[in-house]
């Protein structure tokens, strides 16, 4: 979020709040009696609706002030809904029992790939009570292979499906390395090596007490297990990017999404490459020729430092 500025009170409005029954009165008296600077509160811009705040903006009101310091949120609605409730939860006012799960229940229908462990740690509630909800909905149950968690990795929910589909990439092409088959198959690198070991041992590549549980752990924060595609080694940048889009350590902060705009800038298809080329005035060729070779370099020199941050981190 940005830095704070003053926003006349009129321009707000308030409204999707996560709590059931509302503002609360005394509250807001108590804020007024309290007569001491209050936090800024949150503001979504494209909407201009108060995400975090509103028994402060009550009190600014009930003070009679025509201004309120305010941050700034520039967002999509959903993950405005999911700030007010994390901001909820850390400060102020306590949800309900009831708010904490209609939140739940929403957010599951939104971001339905998000771990019961992930959404737990938005609405302050277990995860077994987020699972419990979940099982209660429609949502997310058929055809679902796995699931976003608080790291921002996206885990398999079904690791039998990954070490079959490692077992057909190995006998398909021996020579491909470790990481290569877990990227492709959606598992860790250690579940392939395991897979591998296995089949020197003539026994199924995926172990009897799996086989037992087709629903695989239950667990989709395991950190050992992780998809990124399920049937091919490099799937198109569109579907990179449209699963990155999904990973809540870059959708909600600012250089995430500066970063997933840039990514999104370069997903031109060949025929519109090549009609903005053709486009080029023979007297700007070189100049832009130039200017395509140095952002070349600068993608290169991003794609090395974030691979050595990769290896250094492991």
């Amino acid at each position: 979020m940005h830095s704070t500025e003053e926003v006349e009170i009129r321009s707000l409005s308030v409204g999707d709040s996560p709590r059931i029954g509302g503002e609360s009165l005394e509250h807001v008296e108590a804020l007024v009696a309290a007569n001491v600077p209050l936090p800024p509160i949150v503001v979504h811009r494209p909407s201009m609706r108060v995400i975090d705040g509103v028994h402060r903006l009550r009190a600014a009101m009930l003070a009679g002030r025509g201004t309120i310091t305010a941050r700034f949120f520039d967002g999509t609605e959903e993950d405005a809904f999911i700030l007010a409730v994390e901001s909820n939860i850390a400060h102020g006012l306590p949800l309900s029992a009831a708010d904490r799960r209609q939140a739940a229940e929403r957010i599951i229908a939104t971001h339905g790939r998000w771990s019961d462990r992930m959404i737990a740690s938005v609405v302050g509630m277990s995860a077994k009570t987020v699972a419990d909800i979940r099982r209660g909905t429609e949502i997310g149950a058929a055809g679902e292979f796995a699931r976003i968690g608080r790291d921002g990795r996206v885990r398999s929910i079904d690791v039998s499906a990954g070490r079959r589909l490692a077992h057909e990439m190995i006998v398909g092409d021996p020579t491909l390395s470790l990481r290569q088959v877990a990227r492709a198959a959606g598992i860790s690198a250690e579940t392939v090596r395991d897979v591998k070991n296995r089949m020197l041992r003539g026994e199924d590549p995926v172990p009897r007490k799996r086989q037992a549980k087709p629903g695989g752990w239950g667990d989709e924060d395991r950190p050992a297990e992780r998809v990124v595609t399920r049937c091919e080694v490099k799937p198109p940048p569109a579907t990179v990017v449209a699963r990155l889009r999904e990973d809540p350590a870059l959708r909600l902060n600012e250089n995430g999404r500066e970063l997933l705009r840039l990514l999104n800038i370069h997903l031109v298809r060949s025929e519109d490459w090549n009609r903005i080329i053709d486009s080029v005035p023979p007297h700007s060729t070189e100049t832009i020729a130039e200017l395509a070779r140095y952002c070349a370099e600068k993608w290169s020199e991003i794609a090395f430092r974030i691979e050595h941050k990769g290896s250094k981190s492991a």
